[in-house]
């Protein structure tokens, strides 16, 4: 699992309200002359070239996670895989471009328009003279009409995770010629652009046994530069082949092999020959980085920047399963040393034939705060939660090692860029330790009164208190609990991550985790700093120092109950990133007074049984962005309702916090068909959910991407849809020929 990457389904083409004067919004106005989208943050990084440049043929070898369980996007288990094959062989109407936004994809549309807007909707789509489907039959309203039918929600026999936008259509007809179909709507839609995107062959969409198995296994009908030539399940391979029936510019490579890679085993795969292009984590990509730096493309901060002859031995150790310590005790150190070193050098040297291409991907972090039971249910506590984080800094955490542009997202529901974003954030307002305090304070949350500790907090207590010589508030320092055996991380320690005794260098295990997690001796000293601009008084005093008399000391409480949270991380590989940026927020949060408990679980369970359970206090994930957020955002945040059976429907509402003037703005900006009312519309709807803290967006995730050097026009796309029939390798430069003159003087 890749970092940060543990997060909801994507969406596929994806009960508070503030107490008076509590909080001032923001002007929530249209946007003025300047444009608040502004630009990406980082643009797509795919060694862009002309297509003469490209040599004709080949085969691209492309990772993935793992072959697609349907090719209908439209269904539950539709997948980035799904998305991948179904960008190549299937119409798309509109793509989106390096901004994330919204462009009419010429080879299928001459032109899409509102040709009435009262008493209905209507919208015209002309199509391409030669849009053809792989069968010879021309691509026309009736796969329209079929589509519609089977995502317009009224016949439950098809299986259909989504039906949004398809379920306001009136009818769909043929227009003034076969190249153009009619599509008129009952209800008006402003996200009229995110319909028949994929487009499906009506034999697809025409029935529901044709919909709900047909392309589960196979795509018979296709209509893109590629088509689907073969899925080999028991060997994890997906084969596209240049299609002979398209009719826009000739895609350059021959084929594409989609190839079922597990993350953590892709630097061998790439080292093996095995794949051209894949996405890899960050330790990955500070292999390929190293390895490059000659070329200046170097990652010179983090912990694998000057990689030493001691740290290549850890790094074979590792990877091998080994451990350099026993080795020496067995008497085999040195000759493992050589070995280490020769095959690292052999590695790295096999690695110069890659790129390493970096962007952001359209997605977010987010740090969710659960508003449906204990502390986190009061708004000002959500709130304070908030204010005492520095987003800044845990943007830097994961973006400035990986070299890319250190800003934390301002938006919910779009990014830099998108026609949608603004920086909101003003809403709730920046860190700031000391109304955070007030908040809780306000709250009832105070440190000095008695607290009743929960069965089996006591225990825990008394056996931390005794492996750290018996003080009693060692873990209300850390301001972090966990709960499983990966190690508990004191806040206030002195000695350096990977640094011993004297500054010599520290090997092992302990030091490999230390600097996966990033920690820092800044790290460390900040607790002593925490103290003296009013954090709890002793909590982050060296072990024996007494508080200041007079002072309260103690955990914060209320009706005897410790202010504490529970915090659920997960524990896999490729999580080591989310888990540093879950520890930074816990000391963030303790120097506030809040408490947090840890709790690493399985990736495979950590979303479905804990996030959408609801068994958290805080947790972190990820949400896609959408070019269509009027759409595909409201149910994320939409206000649960109780449901027939008791229960509570919250759609994807993970926090369970909303109101109803956010559903109303989502409502207004879903109908209106003026674009810039939409966009306001949008911005007002994601400052009132900044104002409800019940999640806070902090850093656009990495897009990291190794690339077999040759390979143009594919990597890190960033906000942009790939463009499958453009990519391919580059010409090979002719041999000089010798120069007969020089050959004379010789």
């Amino acid at each position: 699992m890749s970092h940060d990457r543990v997060g909801p389904r994507a969406v596929t083409r994806p009960v508070v309200f503030l107490a008076a004067g509590l909080l001032a919004l923001p002007l929530l106005t249209a946007c003025g002359e300047e444009d608040e989208a502004g630009k990406p943050l980082a643009g797509p990084d795919t060694a862009p070239a002309a297509r003469g440049r490209i040599a004709d043929g080949g085969t691209l070898r492309w990772a993935v996670d793992a072959v697609p369980e349907t090719f209908n996007t439209f269904q539950a288990d539709a997948g980035a895989g799904t998305a991948r094959v179904v960008q190549a062989v299937l119409p798309s109407l509109y793509r989106l471009d390096a901004n994330g936004r919204p462009e009419r994809n010429a080879d299928y549309l001459e032109s899409a328009k509102i040709v009435d807007r009262e008493p209905k909707q209507v919208v015209v789509y002309k199509l391409h003279q030669q849009a053809v489907w792989s069968d010879g039959r021309e691509i026309g309203a009736a796969d329209f009409a079929a589509q519609w039918r089977a995502l317009s929600g009224k016949d439950s026999a098809y299986w259909t995770a989504r039906n949004a936008g398809y379920d306001r259509i009136e009818k769909v007809e043929r227009g003034a010629s076969d190249l153009e179909v009619r599509v008129t709507f009952g209800r008006p839609y402003a996200d009229w652009k995110s319909l028949f995107s994929p487009l499906y062959p009506k034999q697809v969409t025409g029935t529901p046994d044709a919909f709900n198995d047909g392309a589960r296994r196979q795509l018979g009908i296709t209509a893109g530069p590629f088509a689907l030539r073969g899925v080999d399940r028991e060997h994890g391979e997906v084969t596209l082949a240049r299609s002979p029936r398209w009719w826009g510019r000739a895609a350059k490579l021959e084929r594409v092999v989609l190839r079922a890679v597990p993350r953590d085993q892709r630097l061998k795969a790439l080292l093996d020959g095995e794949l051209d292009l894949a996405e890899i984590d960050p330790d990955q990509a500070r292999r390929i980085s190293l390895a490059a730096r000659d070329g200046g493309r170097a990652l010179t901060q983090g912990p694998g920047a000057g990689l030493t002859p001691a740290g290549a031995l850890r790094s074979w150790a590792v990877a091998h399963g080994s451990d350099e310590e026993a080795a020496a005790e067995e008497g085999t150190a040195r000759e493992q040393r050589r070995t280490a070193l020769a095959r690292y050098a052999a590695q790295q040297s096999a690695l110069r034939g890659f790129q390493l291409r970096r962007s952001l991907e359209p997605a977010h972090t987010q740090l969710a705060l659960n508003g449906s039971r204990g502390p986190l249910a009061d708004e000002r506590v959500r709130r304070a939660v908030a204010r005492a984080l520095h987003r800044g800094d845990l943007a830097g955490l994961v973006l400035k090692p990986l070299g890319l542009p250190v800003e934390p997202v301002g938006s919910h529901l779009a990014l830099a860029g998108q026609a949608a974003y603004a920086d909101n954030s003003g809403a709730l307002g920046g860190e700031d330790t000391k109304e955070a305090r007030a908040l809780l304070a306000d709250a009832g949350w105070v440190r000095g009164g008695p607290v009743e500790e929960e069965a089996g907090e006591k225990e825990k207590a008394e056996e931390a208190g005794a492996g750290a010589g018996g003080s009693e508030d060692l873990e209300d320092a850390a301001g972090a609990e966990d709960e499983d055996d990966d190690g508990t991380y004191i806040v206030g320690e002195d000695d350096k991550p990977g640094v011993g005794e004297g500054g010599e260098p520290r090997t092992g295990r302990r030091a490999d985790e230390e600097v996966a997690r990033g920690l820092t001796r800044n790290d460390r000293q900040l607790t002593r700093e925490q103290a003296q601009q009013g954090g709890a008084p002793g909590a982050y005093a060296p072990k024996g120092t007494a508080a200041p008399a007079g002072t309260p000391d103690g955990p914060l409480a209320k009706g005897g109950k410790a202010l504490s949270l529970r915090f659920v991380l997960p524990s896999g590989p490729g999580s080591e990133h989310l888990r540093a940026v879950g520890e930074r927020i816990s000391r963030m949060l303790a120097r506030v007074g809040i408490r947090t408990r840890t709790t690493k679980v399985p990736d495979d369970s950590y979303f479905k049984d804990h996030v959408a359970n609801g068994q958290y206090d805080l947790a972190l994930y990820s949400w896609p962005a959408s070019a269509y957020p009027a759409t595909d955002a409201r149910p994320v945040y939409a206000k649960p309702v109780p449901a027939a059976d008791g229960s509570l429907s919250i759609e994807q509402n993970y926090t369970r916090i909303g109101t109803d003037r956010i559903d109303q703005l989502f409502d207004q900006a879903v109908t209106t068909l003026d674009e810039d009312e939409a966009v306001s519309l949008i911005r007002k709807a994601d400052a009132r959910i900044w104002a409800a803290a019940g999640s806070i967006p902090l850093y656009q995730r990495p897009q990291l991407t190794a690339a077999r050097a040759g390979l143009a026009n594919a990597g890190a796309f960033g906000l942009r849809t790939p463009v499958y029939e453009d990519m391919g390798f580059l010409r090979k430069a002719p041999a000089r020929a010798p120069d007969p003159a020089a050959a004379r003087t010789r």
